[in-house]
């Protein structure tokens, strides 16, 4: 039975390419939605992947990502750094400042603070920062937020205003104001973009206590690298229990900013949304076209059920052709979504292809192949074997 179901399902080579191409269309909407979605994910940990060198992160006990933050004490940099194990400790800043540009317009950005000895935290271009009131800029996976007037005449006048003229990206030399405070563009960093997207500016801790003062507290998190022999793990367990702090090594971090992202951002289920709405339409198009199939070969179907074929007999043919189509299709859509997905990711389409997402790719899949076959087989079962001496 199982020859004679593939005999069938070859043989019609019309409808075998539509089935097939239904269900490739289906696993490269549900493989493609998931790499975009881990895309999305791998930005929101952003911070912790710039940072390979630091091993475990020290925050605040509250702290569950790198999105809502607290910050700690200055004394806490010292505790952390009296601990045995710990080779290094440098503090690391965010917060958010909002830059006046020369033309009037604002924009705000969140401000990444770094060590003024190490520059720990700072992307390419650190040196830059040692430069006075020296700034660099990211457009962190946003587009059109750095734009600087193009001529002079529109830079700092006196006549208020000038919103609506040219402009350029920012670049080495450019001015803008904090808090009416002057700050030089050291250069545009080019640092893993963000989730969700937002411009950064990257300075020392000093100049940031400049820039913006009043606060009593500047350290949101510290970044630790561990003396040989010491596992990440070992070595965050330690500072937890000797400063009362939470360490975590750099996956553990990424898994709970990971985890706070899923619970608490809405785009999560806008994305969850996008992969219900992609299996949706592969039932459809799989469903149609694997019911067609089944139906138009049902007097086939009718000859097997008088030779003596049982209705178990004839649903197993009819599974068996819908799993073919299955591996088949998505083997192809999985393959292509993968291809599709490496040509667009840049710095504004995030796309990763993790292993859960051809995972779900042929899972989403089978179940809607699974679905459609089930709908299929009912008019094999209903059937009489004298339809196959009927003239219709």
């Amino acid at each position: 039975m199982f020859r004679i179901a593939v005999e069938m399902l070859m043989h019609d080579k019309t409808k075998y390419l539509g089935l097939f191409i239904g269900i490739s269309f289906t696993a490269f909407l549900v493989t493609f939605a998931m790499g975009y979605f881990a895309g999305f994910m791998t930005r929101g940990f952003a911070l912790v992947s710039e940072n390979p060198s630091a091993t475990v992160w020290v925050m605040d006990r509250a702290v569950n990502s790198t999105e809502a933050t607290i910050n700690m004490s200055d004394a806490s940099l010292g505790l952390v750094r009296g601990v045995k194990g710990v080779d290094y400790a440098t503090p690391l800043y965010l917060g958010d400042a909002t830059a006046r540009f020369p033309n009037g317009h604002f924009q705000s950005f969140q401000t990444i603070g770094v060590d003024d000895a190490s520059l720990s935290g700072a992307p390419k271009l650190a040196n830059m920062l040692r430069l006075p009131d020296s700034i660099l800029v990211d457009s962190g996976g946003t587009s059109g937020k750095l734009q600087t007037p193009i001529h002079k005449k529109d830079m700092w006048s006196y006549d208020g205003s000038h919103l609506q003229v040219p402009t350029r990206e920012l670049r080495y030399g450019d001015e803008l104001l904090i808090n009416d405070k002057r700050v030089i563009v050291g250069g545009v960093s080019q640092a893993i973009p963000r989730f969700p997207p937002r411009p950064l500016i990257y300075t020392t801790l000093s100049n940031f206590r400049r820039l913006i003062p009043g606060e009593k507290r500047y350290i949101t998190f510290i970044m630790v690298r561990g003396e040989k022999g010491i596992s990440p793990k070992t070595l965050a367990q330690n500072i937890s229990k000797e400063t009362g702090l939470k360490a975590l090594s750099s996956d553990e971090f990424k898994k709970e900013t990971v985890l706070w992202f899923l619970i608490n951002s809405e785009d999560v289920g806008d994305m969850l949304n996008m992969v219900i709405l992609a299996m949706l339409v592969g039932f459809g198009v799989t469903g149609v076209m694997l019911y067609m199939f089944t139906y138009e070969n049902i007097r086939q179907y009718a000859v097997l059920k008088a030779m003596g074929a049982s209705n178990k007999q004839l649903t197993n043919m009819v599974f068996t052709q819908a799993f073919i189509a299955v591996v088949a299709g998505s083997g192809i859509g999985i393959g292509l979504a993968a291809l599709f997905g490496q040509s667009v990711a840049h710095a504004t389409f995030p796309f990763r292809m993790m292993w859960f997402a051809p995972f779900l790719g042929f899972l989403g899949v089978l179940i809607v192949s699974i679905t459609a076959a089930m709908i299929s087989v009912r008019p094999v079962l209903k059937m009489e074997p004298g339809i196959v001496f009927s003239s219709r």
